[in-house]
C-alpha cells in the first residue's frame, strides 16, 4: 500500500467524495466483464444482443439473454469493496457513487446515492415511450407490452445509444465539485464516463485509482493502487478513519 502518499491532513469529513466504479469491482463478486478474453463479447455478438437494432430483429433472444444475466447478478453478493464504500459514506456524509455497472450490487451493499450511468439490468422500460415497467410486474424472459403498445426492453444503455443526459450531467457536476475522487475497477476507456476522473483532477480533486491493471489514467492519478478494490478499499477506509477521527 502506498497510502502514505495520501495527504490525510488536508482532508476533512466535510469533503465531497465521489466513488466512480467500473466492471472490475463487480468482477470481484463473480460477474464476468465484457472485454476480458473469456468475457461476454468474446462469446456473443454485441450488436445482436446489446443494440436497438438487435432487439428489433430478435427481441425474444435479447430478453432471454438479459434475463439470464439478471439471474446471475441476483445470485451474486456485494464484496468487500462495496461494503468498504458503505463505511466510507458513513465517514463522508457528502459522498456519491457513480457506476458504469448495471447489477445493483452497490445499492445492495447500502451505498447511497448511486448514479447508474448505464442503467439497471433489473428494470425494464418501454422501447417506444421510455416509461418504466411497473416494479410490481415481474420481469420475464418473454415479451411484455406497455400501455402505449411498445415492447418492454432492458433499462440499460446499448451500443449506439447515449447515456441518460440528466444522470450524466449530475455525475459530471459531482465530479468537478468533489475534493476526493476514487476511480475503482474501471478501464477509463469508455467515453464519456471515462472523462470523469480527468475532470475531477482538473478541478482540484485528489484522485485515487484502484485497478489491478494500468489504465490510460494511471500515470495521471495522484495515487494508483495495482490491486483489487476488495483488498485496497477496506485498508484505505481504516487509514482515512484513523486520520479523520
Amino acid at each position: 500500500m502506498n497510502a502514505l502518499r495520501i495527504p490525510f491532513d488536508k482532508f476533512s469529513k466535510e469533503n465531497r467524495v465521489v466513488f466512480f466504479s467500473g466492471a472490475g469491482i463487480s468482477a470481484e463478486s463473480g460477474i464476468s466483464t465484457f472485454r476480458d478474453p473469456d468475457g461476454y463479447w468474446a462469446k456473443y455478438d454485441p450488436m445482436k444482443l446489446a443494440s436497438p437494432e438487435g432487439f428489433q430483429q430478435n427481441p425474444k433472444l435479447v430478453l432471454r439473454w438479459y434475463a439470464e444475466r439478471a439471474k446471475v447478478a441476483r445470485k451474486t453478493k456485494p464484496n468487500l469493496g462495496h461494503h468498504a464504500i458503505t463505511n466510507f459514506q458513513k465517514l463522508f456524509s457528502r459522498s456519491m457513487v457513480i457506476t458504469q455497472n448495471v447489477d445493483s450490487l452497490h445499492a445492495r451493499a447500502g451505498n447511497e446515492p448511486v448514479l447508474e450511468l448505464h442503467g439497471n439490468i433489473h428494470r425494464q422500460k418501454c422501447f417506444k415511450c421510455g416509461d418504466l415497467m411497473n416494479p410490481e410486474q415481474k420481469i420475464e424472459a418473454t415479451l411484455s407490452y406497455c400501455n402505449c403498445g411498445g415492447m418492454f426492453r432492458p433499462d440499460v444503455v446499448w451500443f449506439g445509444e447515449n447515456l441518460p443526459r440528466r444522470i450524466l450531467l449530475e455525475a459530471y457536476q459531482a465530479s468537478i465539485d468533489c475534493q476526493i475522487f476514487f476511480s475503482i475497477g474501471t478501464s477509463t476507456q469508455i467515453y464519456p464516463a471515462a472523462q470523469l476522473p480527468f475532470e475531477a483532477q482538473n478541478h482540484g480533486a485528489f484522485v485515487i485509482e484502484i485497478n489491478p491493471e494500468p489504465t490510460p489514467f494511471s500515470n495521471q492519478a495522484d495515487v494508483s493502487f495495482r490491486a483489487p478494490a476488495g483488498e485496497v478499499l477496506p485498508k484505505l477506509y481504516e487509514e482515512f478513519h484513523a486520520a479523520l477521527a
